[in-house]
């Protein structure tokens, strides 16, 4: 079934908006798959190039969605962990808001990437919005965790 995703990143004043096939529909959590269709964006880490497979994991009390990334013959190419607002759900979208830190895990779990901390930090989020701050620090924690424990989606190598 097709959905559209609204990743939401207030503090760019920019909306990225893009179609996707829903998978797992239930009431805190959706995962969803969609094609890379955008030119190819070397981050240093990891490159998405078109023909790339995003399986992406939002939910509705977690402080973070998890993007499984694949290349075009089906090779794992990592997870990219966008920290942000617990997503909303409607029918017909998804609509997240990204807090701008992420965590980069590669395919071997071992050397994980806590990315724009600086940016966040000199946002002040500390003192305009506390709990978003606390909760997106967890978040770090318990991504952590989980890719330690080999906790799905973790869990693929």
């Amino acid at each position: 079934m097709p959905i559209t995703i609204h990743l939401h990143k207030p503090h760019k004043q920019t909306t990225v908006s893009f179609e996707a096939e829903l998978l797992i529909d239930t009431a805190a959590y959706r995962l969803i798959r969609a094609p890379w269709t955008r030119s190819r964006l070397d981050l240093g880490y990891v490159v998405f190039e078109p023909g790339d497979c995003f399986y992406e994991h939002y939910y509705t009390e977690r402080w973070y969605a998890i993007f499984e990334l694949h290349s075009a013959d089906g090779m794992l190419k990592g997870w990219y962990c966008n920290i942000s607002y617990p997503a909303q759900f409607t029918a017909d979208a998804i609509h997240s808001d990204d807090l701008d830190l992420d965590l980069f895990v590669p395919p071997d779990r071992e050397s994980l990437l806590r990315l724009d901390i600086d940016e966040f930090e000199t946002r002040g989020v500390a003192s305009s919005d506390p709990v978003a701050y606390r909760a997106a620090y967890a978040a770090f924690d318990e991504l952590e965790q989980m890719v330690h424990n080999a906790t799905p989606p973790f869990d693929r190598r």
